[in-house]
């Protein structure tokens, strides 16, 4: 496909930006076993000691502060046939649908070092396929809120993937075969022929973005421009503090309504309800954006998801329209925070381009990965074993340690979000801004 084909002045046409927003259901897919069932399926199902797979799931985020700037910088500096977004996206893709069918199928007497090995390989996959995919999606278009529309997309797709996972269970169950091992391994093959076959459509139907042709940076230089880059610093402080944040009712979700609202059985039909809402959000989100800006609009999603969360401390058992209620609010909310930091993101990257004249997307979105695994990883590795030092038993049915769950669930979250609003409000890089800098940008490259 020639370079240029499918593209509009603000981003790509409805079929390419279809094309290119595909794969990303897939690789949902594999993300919502990955950090909300697996950590209990491995240990309720596979019995492996609750604190155990909390250390393991931790071990194997931090290995993430190696491979995802490794990765950003190959990216962006070897350029394989296709492109250097195009190629390595492609080249990955294969490795990550192996590693996802492999631990989301452990074979019986798994222990430990299955899930570790295994999940080193599963997140090396996913980084090595995410990050030019990320990075492809910033460089498609220039345009401010051009951005924000192919992030749309690509993070709609994304709560699509996560719907499907939610799903497979019941529709497991439906067909004669109930049961969560049955139902991992369901979506386990979804994921091997889904995701090479639509990164294939993808690269098929899509360019890869024009190169700038100068030379990038020195390593250290190059590091040295990233801490200098104010915005993206401050949108990266901003943005963990919001992963964490979700990342602890997301991992604690399963064990929330199973143990403080006494409905085991209401898991999937909230988790599908949650994430339903999620993608009703995204559009109605990306017109708040249009109006008051990325950053006020995000600001505004999650002060309504503190003011939700802030009435979870008075469910109890039973209390399930209540809490219906609160994932319908909260998954409104979820729709701004997949889509706006993103775009976002690929912003405070033209600061960068303006002071190296590079594009160095997969740095940055290695680094924006990097944050994400991390602030998740911290809320796997210190949810479970706080929840262990409280006296918390997932198999046990007292209610010790429930008041630990209660508060990690919902209370610290508040506090972290509300920590990111306060850097967020005032965001320098508005819609304004961002078109001063494009005019500078396109000065300066002629």
């Amino acid at each position: 496909m020639a370079a240029g084909a499918g593209l509009t002045r603000a981003g790509l046409t409805r079929a390419s930006l279809a094309a290119y927003a595909g794969p990303a259901l897939p690789l949902a897919a594999l993300t919502l076993p990955l950090y909300v069932i697996l950590p209990t399926f491995y240990a309720e199902s596979v019995g492996l000691p609750l604190a155990l797979v909390g250390t393991i799931l931790l071990a194997v985020r931090l290995a993430d502060a190696v491979s995802d700037p490794l990765i950003g910088l190959l990216a962006d500096r070897y350029r394989p046939p296709l492109g250097r977004r195009r190629g390595w996206f492609l080249a990955a893709c294969l490795p990550a649908a192996l590693a996802a069918y492999m631990i989301l199928t452990p074979p019986e007497g798994a222990g430990g070092g299955y899930l570790l090995f295994w999940g080193l390989a599963l997140s090396l996959g996913y980084t090595a396929s995410i990050i030019p995919y990320t990075a492809w999606g910033a460089e498609l278009s220039d345009d401010y809120h051009g951005r924000s529309r192919i992030a749309g997309a690509r993070e709609g797709m994304v709560l699509v993937g996560t719907l499907i996972a939610v799903s497979v269970p019941a529709i497991a169950e439906a067909l004669g075969a109930p049961g969560q091992a049955t139902a991992l391994k369901v979506l386990a093959l979804i994921v091997a022929v889904a995701l090479p076959g639509l990164t294939l459509v993808a690269v098929w139907r899509l360019p890869e973005p024009r190169d700038t042709g100068a030379a990038l940076p020195p390593l250290a230089d190059g590091f040295r421009q990233v801490t200098r880059n104010r915005p993206f610093v401050r949108l990266l402080a901003a943005f963990v503090l919001n992963g964490f944040a979700n990342g602890l009712p997301a991992t604690l979700f399963l064990f929330f309504v199973a143990r403080a609202l006494a409905a085991p059985d209401m898991q999937g039909p909230f988790l599908f309800l949650y994430f339903l809402c999620g993608v009703a959000g995204v559009p109605s989100w990306l017109a708040v954006s249009r109006r008051i800006g990325k950053h006020r609009a995000w600001c505004v999603a999650m002060l309504g998801a503190c003011a939700v969360f802030a009435l979870v401390p008075l469910l109890g058992p039973g209390d399930l329209a209540g809490f219906a209620v609160i994932c319908v609010l909260t998954g409104l909310a979820l729709g701004a925070d997949l889509a706006l930091p993103s775009a976002i993101q690929a912003d405070v990257i033209d600061v960068d381009r303006m002071a190296t004249g590079t594009r160095r997307s997969g740095l940055y979105f290695a680094l924006w990965g990097l944050a994400t695994k991390l602030s998740l990883a911290l809320a796997v590795g210190l949810a479970f074993p706080l929840l262990g030092l409280a006296g918390f038993d997932p198999a046990a049915a007292d209610t010790v340690g429930i008041g630990a769950l209660v508060a990690l669930y919902a209370i610290v979250p508040v506090v972290l979000k509300l920590a990111a609003i306060a850097l967020m409000w005032n965001f320098p890089l508005g819609a304004k801004e961002h078109a001063e800098l494009a005019a500078r940008l396109a000065r300066q490259t002629g």
